[in-house]
């Protein structure tokens, strides 16, 4: 590991222009490249004190040995340069995208005598006109066999085509009409040619033109009585038409963009392409990449520009590229593209109508995209037992963790604080054992106090269900089915680390249910349970926190990971690992330890905790977002016993609003239909002892909200 003052160049060595720079490595290797408007600026954030660094920044820094760069004249040549670096010195710690399947694509070469329709994957070839990407090539060979009919352009291969010309007979297309057989002289270069730019017109988008051409045609030839030509033109529209359908259309008919999203989270980044063209999306691709440098959702765009349009030029790259987040330098992006097309490109964030929708549709598939790589990535078995065997190599455990818990706190400014507790089993998600909790100890906002209780809760539940299980003798005031006074359970009974109990308890592992017949210790058979025994399921399992995890986690660093340690400290709990995962920095720690565990980037392990980690966050988040909802939904006529829907909607639809309501008189309250008076001195003892709803304020104006309707404010 090196120290960057070891090679950082010399106060007013770095020039204050734009330019390029390279990290190397000791052994001369490119492991990074950036650009800048001002390498001066740039290279001097690289050399500050190391703690203030990202620690992906920090990582490269420090495995690099050198910097140099180069200067240029503007932003735009710095773009290119950058780009052209990365494609040759593939660096380490630059983002690069990589499809994870070949896209096929829809070729016309163009650069043939004889231009030939094909299939094609791989690198893009000088001459060769491509449409596409297409998702599977099925769906190439279904549009091109549909509009062969039309334009019947050559497909045969090289030495197909040679044989045909040699023995002076047409493949089978050429004798149904599919082809138009240049092979044996039925049409000139020329001619051909012309078919093949106006399949390639066809295929660019310029339809209408085409098909309104061809029905001007057969109503001419229907005039003329010419009903076979006719009918034939007929058929050839039918089967333009349905070409295009195969295509579904989003935009208007002049329509050419290429719309880009991105999901991401800390580690990892989908992207997703819709190709529109003539208003048709005529193509889709993707790619998954590793976050290896600290880049954001703009330097994620940025990348992905590069990679999309780094080899293109001309009508390859379209006339308005839609994307998600601007990059750093939007015009030297922008008139790199330019540049690239030949004429002016639009790069920006759609706002509103089609494109914005359309935008969201993207974005969906990029976190569809995201998540099934990582379902990927999480089903294959040999990856999980990987995963855990690191995380118990890293923790210092014994076994590895067969059963991990995560919990995380989310709340609202101090409002509606809830937690979650998520249950992960040989790496997988077990949703039927998840809980949520709503913090009763006190009011506010305190993460490390509501995890203490939260720990408390759910472990204290867990004592007590081993002792209604009989894994342990009771003793004193035990024997009355309470916890004993200071917490702790005796030893005596106490599940091993990897979660199995002795031969004598009934609870036989994790996860599994009692053998048939068994009872608690010290139950007498036929006795009836007892009054605080848990209800059970129909299999005989015990209900909610009936197992230990060999592994808890908590969403939070050193503080969080105290609390949790505390309250288990204080039931008597010492068997189960402990641990806490920063968001931030993605450090695992553990207590008592002043240092984090940092796992390496290409961790399973690391990898594992992570998706236990943004579980646990998401259904705590659901959970209270549902609750805040429902708090502001309700209204005073919630209290009012027997007055369900129907009935407040008449109160309210009658008089306009709770507000109103509450200056009505009982007599005026019993003139609605449906309201008896009993009922109606019910709604007017709930409105007149409710607590004044908290006035909304207008965030922009600081105007105060009058409540109008049949609810709180909001």
């Amino acid at each position: 590991m090196a120290d960057p003052s070891s090679y950082r160049p010399k106060p007013g060595q770095i020039p204050d222009s734009p330019g390029v720079y390279k990290f190397r490595d000791e052994h001369r290797r490119v492991i990074y490249v950036g650009k800048a408007k001002s390498l001066r600026q740039r290279l001097a954030n690289y050399f500050q004190d190391l703690s203030g660094l990202h620690p992906r920044t920090r990582t490269m820094v420090t495995t690099a040995a050198s910097v140099e760069w180069t200067v240029v004249s503007t932003e735009v040549e710095a773009l290119q340069l950058e780009y052209s670096w990365i494609k040759e010195y593939d660096p380490r710690f630059n983002v690069k995208y990589r499809d994870d399947k070949s896209y096929p694509y829809l070729a016309v070469t163009l650069n043939e005598e004889f231009p030939r329709v094909q299939v094609m994957r791989g690198a893009k070839k000088k001459g060769v006109r491509y449409f596409g990407p297409y998702g599977h090539a099925w769906a190439i060979r279904e549009t091109v066999d549909l509009m062969l009919r039309v334009f019947p352009v050559r497909t045969c291969s090289a030495g197909v085509f040679k044989n045909a010309a040699r023995t002076g007979r047409p493949c089978l297309l050429g004798y149904i009409g599919k082809c138009s057989a240049p092979c044996v002289g039925r049409v000139t270069p020329e001619e051909h040619r012309e078919l093949a730019d106006d399949f390639c017109d066809f295929m660019a988008g310029r339809t209408g033109t085409y098909i309104r051409r061809l029905e001007k045609d057969m109503m001419a030839a229907a005039e003329e009585m010419e009903y076979e030509r006719a009918a034939r033109l007929r058929d050839d529209v039918e089967a333009l038409k349905r070409a295009m359908e195969k295509s579904a259309v989003v935009l208007a008919d002049a329509t050419d963009a290429d719309l880009i999203a991105v999901a991401e989270d800390e580690l990892e980044a989908a992207v997703q392409i819709f190709h529109v063209r003539g208003g048709r999306v005529r193509g889709q691709r993707g790619w998954v990449t590793d976050k290896v440098e600290n880049v954001d959702t703009s330097g994620l765009v940025e990348h992905a520009l590069q990679q999309l349009y780094g080899e293109e030029t001309g009508d390859s790259v379209p006339k308005e590229v839609l994307v998600p987040a601007l990059p750093e330098d939007p015009e030297a992006v922008s008139q790199w593209l330019a540049d690239r097309r030949g004429s002016q490109v639009s790069l920006r964030i759609p706002q509103r109508g089609d494109k914005k929708d359309l935008m969201a549709t993207v974005q969906r598939n990029a976190q569809q995209a995201l998540g099934l790589h990582k379902t990927k990535r999480a089903s294959d078995l040999t990856t999980r037992s990987r995963a855990l065997e690191e995380i118990a190599e890293a923790l210092g455990l014994d076994t590895a963790p067969l059963r991990i818990e995560c919990f995380d706190i989310s709340h609202l400014q101090g409002d509606d604080v809830v937690a979650s507790m998520v249950v992960f089993e040989d790496g997988l998600a077990r949703k039927g054992e998840y809980r949520r909790f709503q913090i009763k100890g006190f009011e506010g906002q305190d993460d490390v106090r509501s995890m203490h209780e939260v720990i408390s809760r759910r472990f204290r539940r867990y004592l007590q269900d081993k002792e209604r299980t009989g894994e342990w003798e009771q003793e004193g005031p035990a024997a009355t089915g309470a916890a004993p006074a200071d917490g702790t359970a005796p030893a005596d009974g106490t599940p091993h680390a990897d979660g199995t109990v002795p031969a004598t308890g009934t609870l036989q592992a994790a996860g599994a249910a009692p053998a048939a017949g068994t009872l608690p210790a010290g139950a007498a058979a036929g006795a009836p349970p007892a009054e605080s025994a848990e209800p059970r399921e129909d299999d005989g399992r015990p209900k909610r926190f009936a197992y230990p995890p060999q592994l808890l986690v908590v969403d939070g660093g050193q503080p969080q990971v105290a609390a949790a340690k505390r309250a288990l400290d204080e039931l008597g709990i010492d068997d189960i690992a402990v641990c806490g995962l920063a968001k931030r920095l993605e450090e695992v720690w553990l207590p008592d330890d002043d240092d984090p565990v940092v796992l390496p980037r290409s961790s399973e392990g690391l990898y594992l905790l992570q998706r236990v980690r943004d579980e646990a966050h998401r259904f705590a988040i659901t959970y209270q977002r549902a609750k805040r909802a429902k708090r502001i939904r309700s209204s005073p006529l919630d209290a009012v016993a027997g007055l369900g829907e129907s009935r407040k909607q008449a109160l309210i639809k009658h008089f306009g609003s709770v507000k109103k309501l509450k200056q009505a008189t009982i007599d005026e309250i019993c003139a609605v239909p449906g309201i008896g008076r009993r009922t109606a001195e019910s709604v007017a003892v709930a409105l007149a002892t409710a607590a004044p709803a908290t006035p909304a304020v207008n965030t922009a104006t600081g105007e105060i909200i009058e409540e109008d309707d049949g609810g709180s404010t909001t």
